[in-house]
């Protein structure tokens, strides 16, 4: 086969599609949005029928790629680490359950926050699940992994999560690809009554999922993606997981580590190994991209308490941010290599709304009719619209999580805090702010919810938005009353009417929606163009 030069989302979406995936289920997020993306574009994809849909948010991704698994064939779900936490009901369900047809779940973490509201790390979801976790350590890996993934998903009968982070998700290099595999053919699973968790089916299954557990650390052992490096040096041990391993062997061009080395890149962790290397070395040295999961594990697991452990946690690395090769050098008493000063043309500036955005002038309406009441009574979410905190508008007082700011704007009204009103985007709303809403307009809440209506998925790249087109009737089908379901055209033009309409509405004594609704300008130049060469 080929090679391709691919970013490691990319990688992975390849690897699918050759490990003969039926369907790709997604919500996008950065780092992760590229693997849909890639699927989507894809030939091959369209020419084998291969279902790629954007969901409306990653608990329905998570439970459609489970209804494909149950027909047996391949399926893949894709999210960012906090889009984890929206799955994690059927998550950790679907590992009692199990799984017919093979289920990969890939988890995109970002730390140091490039993008996201917080670091975790998605390895303790699998941990907690009690499934089989891998970490690829470069690119070629993750490609590989997938075929691996599926394999073990399916002999196994369980989801398997495949956690990356950021650095491993927008890097490229090159990928050989494998010959393509054929798709599975519809098979229904023999015993259907493992997916129905009633307690006395849920017990047989989680006692099964415990008795798996012995194969997983066999897995993890044994198949080879966790592997024990000798070295001549045994004063220090060194483990590095995932990606750090890459950065470990940047600093030794030659791929000779002097210090004994075990790469670790599929859990459970592998005990036999970590006794292998502590029973040569008196000091431990933990990289891991995210927490000290590892780390902290090394505590129950050590043969020889006496040993040193060095990592997160003692301060031998950063307790927070990514790892990256000057991290790891200094870690290991290595020269430092500060490299070449950042030219000021590329110096960090703040984020600000694209030229001529439909936010902007949605902001100057809110300030003007919020001046009055002063500060700290408009909530935000999850989106471009999340700028508005920043100056020159200063509008925005939360951003929590998606849907948030429909909620907390609830509570807000509920402690009496009046007006309170809540921000949020027209794919974030259908992600889930729609069952806040619902809570508004049952107990008659007099809260003013605004939806930034860009018709798009913005802040991930313009993908489709599952609220298009829908806003009013899912308003109006969650029982809003007409008259308070407002459109609004923000321009600076309608200023004035603006200002007036929106004032009316926080006004009123009860729940009321103000749709600002305007193209993004990004999709509508891409669109523009797109008309312009057909």
């Amino acid at each position: 086969m080929s090679n391709y030069l691919l970013l490691g989302d990319e990688a992975i979406a390849q690897g699918a599609l050759d490990a003969g995936l039926s369907g790709i289920y997604a919500y996008p997020g950065t780092p992760s949005t590229e693997i849909m993306e890639y699927v989507q574009r894809a030939k091959e994809a369209s020419g084998r029928a291969v279902k790629s849909m954007w969901s409306a948010n990653e608990k329905t991704a998570m439970e459609s790629a489970l209804g494909m698994s149950y027909a047996g064939k391949r399926a893949m779900v894709c999210m960012k680490h906090v889009g984890l936490n929206v799955a994690a009901d059927a998550f950790m369900n679907i590992a009692i359950t199990g799984v017919n047809g093979g289920l990969l779940i890939v988890v995109a973490d970002d730390p140091s926050m490039h993008s996201s509201q917080n670091e975790q790390d998605s390895r303790y979801y699998g941990q907690f699940a009690m499934i089989p976790v891998l970490e690829p350590s470069h690119q070629q890996e993750a490609y590989d992994m997938v075929f691996y993934g599926f394999e073990v998903s399916e002999r196994l009968g369980l989801p398997v999560m495949m956690r990356i982070t950021t650095r491993m998700a927008h890097s490229r290099t090159v990928i050989h690809r494998k010959p393509e595999l054929a798709q599975n053919e519809l098979k229904l699973p023999p015993n259907a009554r493992n997916y129905v968790l009633l307690p006395a089916n849920a017990r047989v299954r989680y006692r099964h999922l415990l008795d798996q557990q012995k194969e997983l650390n066999r897995c993890a052992a044994q198949d080879g993606y966790n592997r024990f490096l000798p070295g001549t040096d045994t004063s220090l041990g060194i483990i590095a997981c995932g990606l750090a391993y890459n950065y470990l062997m940047e600093h030794f061009p030659s791929g000779s580590c002097p210090w004994p080395v075990l790469r670790i890149c599929q859990y459970p962790v592998p005990v036999p190994m970590v006794e292998q290397l502590t029973s040569v070395c008196s000091r431990i040295l933990v990289l891991e991209e995210g927490y000290p999961l590892l780390e902290q594990q090394l505590r129950g697991l050590l043969p020889h308490p006496s040993r040193e452990i060095l990592g997160r946690l003692s301060g031998a690395v950063p307790r927070d941010g990514e790892l990256n090769p000057r991290i790891v050098g200094h870690a290991l008493g290595l020269p430092s290599q500060t490299g070449q000063a950042v030219p000021p043309i590329v110096a960090n500036r703040p984020p600000a709304f694209c030229n001529g955005c439909g936010h902007s002038d949605m902001f100057k309406v809110i300030n003007e009719v919020m001046e009055p009441y002063g500060p700290n009574h408009v909530f935000g979410d999850i989106g471009c619209y999340t700028l508005g905190f920043l100056p020159p508008y200063n509008t925005l007082s939360s951003c929590v999580d998606m849907g948030s700011a429909v909620t907390m704007a609830k509570g807000a009204a509920d402690a009496g805090m009046s007006p309170s009103l809540g921000v949020i985007g027209d794919s974030t709303f259908t992600h889930s702010g729609m069952t806040g809403l619902l809570d508004l307009i049952i107990d008659h809440t007099p809260a003013t919810i605004i939806i930034a209506d860009n018709a798009t998925t913005g802040m991930t790249g313009g993908q489709e938005s599952s609220a298009f087109g829908r806003l009013e009737s899912i308003c109006l089908g969650l029982g809003i009353h007409p008259d308070h379901l407002i459109v609004l055209l923000p321009l600076r033009k309608h200023h004035e009417e603006n200002v007036a309409a929106l004032k009316a509405e926080v006004e009123y004594a009860g729940p009321s929606v103000v749709i600002f609704r305007r193209e993004c300008v990004q999709t509508a130049a891409r669109r523009a163009r797109s008309k312009n060469q057909e």
